[in-house]
């Protein structure tokens, strides 16, 4: 191990120089300015067998030797240090020597003290270097490891059925003659989708009329049932620098992966500066609230609910045979986003800090299941196998509807809502801490983040599945009409 301040001094380096190619995603250089990173070395170097079967069940096959990398450059780190103690103490008594020799006027004996000292001081020097380099190279590979998964995560690549909302499977619903939300959406003057592929391309979208409304109509609702169990409202910002959301994860398990984040176009002035992505998830702006700084403890779990626009690229296979709502570039979100952590004086334990997450997982899937249920949408819960999982998470949970219009695939079902607990990964990576009533800054408090509305799916979702079509009308739910003037129906225009 390095001794703390030496320890410091190559992690602020790593901070500033070129990352790896194994780590690089939208940018050449990590900015001075970015959150300093602090993935769980001893974790790795410990349990090399555990991380490398956990690359693998992720499917980040490419990083399965890292861990045992990580341990041996771990060695080598620890050898170097251990080699270097006994030069750096005789460098150190030389240099005293050479002070006494200058102090007495002693030239011969300075000049032969100095030729000495600058010969260890290379070896020192050279020593050193390859130490950082040994652990630079760790900590990168560290870095592109995914999170550990949940002794709850199926590794079979299935998801498990939990549960089901508004849903019999014994006696599945009969969608309606017509129930596609593209075609009644046109036929009500809700949706124009020829508009907007000329406007902008294919994945974009004109809200209209009532559908305007009905958008308006479901943030307020999900927001309103989020703030009845205590959450606290933000909005963030919908632009992010690109070394941001790479801290939260959002990293392709392959070097040939598609990328779903956009990055923004820098002007030639900007060249040398950070480079900005559009957020895909308000995960990441909410994410980064808290890094480089430490949350009081007694203000955790700190749970808050926000709506941005977000922005995926949505590129490949995909996306191309989805029509209407499903899948689109640009839509907005309610996203709920919470820290947590054992309360102080409490065992903290890593098992005991994920006993308190996980109260505040299954809070967040208890409110999307209100809200779903109260839309009166037929959904299933599931519980999302390790291959499913993006880099962060150790644990997911997917609520998935049931779409008229997508019975030739995936058998009518559709994912409407999601819920991950990512443990310290992301808090290790911004530099996020929990601050004791004593002061102490030493912890990564856990984060969570959930979905409570994705607004362009339910919206598909309440035309096909509250769709009469002897009316040729789409009842509007009761929780929603409040909102929308206490309109019972949206009919023709």
């Amino acid at each position: 191990m390095l001794p703390c301040r030496r320890r410091g001094q190559a992690l602020a380096r790593r901070f500033t120089r070129k990352l790896s190619a194994s780590t690089q995603l939208h940018q050449d250089v990590r900015p001075t300015t970015a959150p300093k990173q602090f993935p769980d070395l001893k974790s790795i170097r410990n349990n090399p067998k555990l991380y490398s079967e956990n690359a693998v069940t992720r499917n980040y096959d490419r990083h399965k030797d890292s861990p045992r990398r990580i341990a041996e450059l771990s060695e080598t780190v620890a050898a170097i240090n251990k080699n270097l103690v006994q030069p750096r103490r005789e460098l150190k008594n030389l240099e005293k020597r050479l002070g006494a020799a200058r102090a007495a006027k002693q030239e011969d004996q300075a000049t032969q003290l100095y030729s000495a000292i600058q010969a260890l001081r290379k070896q020192v020097d050279d020593g050193s270097t390859q130490q950082e380099s040994a652990s630079d190279t760790a900590a990168d590979l560290a870095l592109a490891l995914p999170n550990l998964t949940s002794p709850n995560t199926p590794l079979n690549g299935e998801p498990k059925v939990l549960g089901y909302i508004n849903y019999d499977p014994v006696c599945p619903p009969q969608p309606a003659a017509g129930a596609d939300h593209s075609v009644i959406g046109q036929e009500l003057g809700l949706l124009d989708f020829s508009s907007a592929s000329t406007t902008t391309g294919w994945g974009f979208y004109y809200l209209l009329n009532d559908a305007v409304l009905l958008e308006q109509a479901l943030i307020q609702y999900a927001t309103s049932v989020a703030l009845k169990h205590g959450w606290k409202r933000i909005t963030p910002p919908s632009l992010v620098y690109s070394h941001i959301a790479d801290s939260c994860g959002f990293q392709p398990r392959d070097a040939n992966d598609e990328q779903q984040i956009w990055q923004v176009a820098q002007a030639d002035r900007d060249v040398g500066k950070p480079k900005r992505s559009l957020a895909a998830t308000a995960e990441i702006p909410l994410a980064a609230l808290w890094a480089d700084k430490a949350i009081p403890q007694k203000s955790l779990p700190l749970k808050l609910i926000g709506t941005s626009r977000c922005y995926r690229a949505e590129a490949g296979a995909r996306g191309v045979d989805t029509k209407g709502l499903y899948r689109v570039h640009e839509f907005t979100k309610v996203e709920m986003f919470a820290w947590a952590d054992a309360p102080q004086g409490d065992n903290l334990s890593a098992e005991n800090t994920t006993e308190y997450s996980t109260q505040v997982f299954d809070e967040m899937v208890s409110i999307q299941t209100e809200i779903l249920s109260s839309l009166g949408l037929p959904c299933r819960i599931l519980e999302m196998p390790s291959s499913d999982l993006g880099a962060s998470a150790f644990r997911k949970i997917d609520i998935e509807a049931f779409f008229p219009s997508r019975l030739s695939r995936d058998q009518g079902w559709g994912e409407l809502t999601s819920v991950s607990v990512c443990t310290d990964y992301q808090s290790r990576r911004l530099n996020t801490r929990v601050q004791d009533v004593d002061g102490a800054k030493t912890r990564f408090p856990h984060t969570i983040n959930g979905t409570a509305l994705a607004v362009p799916r339910v919206m598909a979702c309440i035309l096909e599945n509250h769709w009469r079509s002897d009316d040729r009308v789409v009842a509007i739910p009761e929780v929603l009409r409040p909102f929308m003037g206490g309109a019972t129906t949206i009919g023709p225009t």
